[in-house]
């Protein structure tokens, strides 16, 4: 129990759509499907609806923005966390600090459950003249490399397919 897997790719390079069904494989039963996405704007309403189309009913949903420890601590399944970089994200938006971000990975790497993360991959690009994209790139990063070294999986996601480098 613990970390199960990550996927880790860039947008729309298929690593949602490939970690819902390497989780629906692995669940011995309905598995959680934990949405971390705040919503901004219309555009990102229509990107969280191809997502609630794609995985239809076979996840049950909990959406949380901010408390994975809290929220995943009252489970007792497998859950897909989707996506921990929009997770990033909406921690920096409310002023949270790298270290409220791992205190909450740690958290969650002692409880009980199975959790398979989605992460973005933001690193294969220049440097930022932008301080806070710089911010979010290296806390991405940070973070990812947290997720990886405690999973027992990972996969780096390209063009929808999957190849496992742990």
């Amino acid at each position: 129990m613990g970390f199960q897997a990550l996927f880790i790719g860039g947008i729309k390079s298929g690593k949602s759509k490939n970690a819902e069904a390497y989780t629906l494989k692995f669940a011995k039963q309905k598995p959680l499907y934990l949405a971390t996405t705040e919503f901004f704007d219309d555009e990102m309403h229509e990107r969280v609806q191809k997502h609630k189309d794609q995985r239809a009913d076979k996840f049950e949903t909990l959406e949380e923005a901010l408390n994975l420890d809290n929220a995943l601590q009252k489970q007792n399944k497998t859950v897909l966390v989707e996506c921990v970089s929009m997770w990033i994200n909406n921690m920096l938006y409310h002023n949270k600090t790298l270290e409220e971000m791992m205190t909450q990975l740690e958290n969650i790497s002692k409880q009980e459950n199975d959790v398979i993360f989605v992460i973005n991959d933001v690193s294969n690009s220049v440097i930022s003249e932008n301080q806070l994209v710089r911010k979010f790139v290296d806390i991405n990063g940070i973070i990812s490399q947290y997720i990886a070294e405690h999973s027992k999986e990972v996969f780096h996601v390209t063009a929808g397919i999957s190849v496992k480098i742990k």
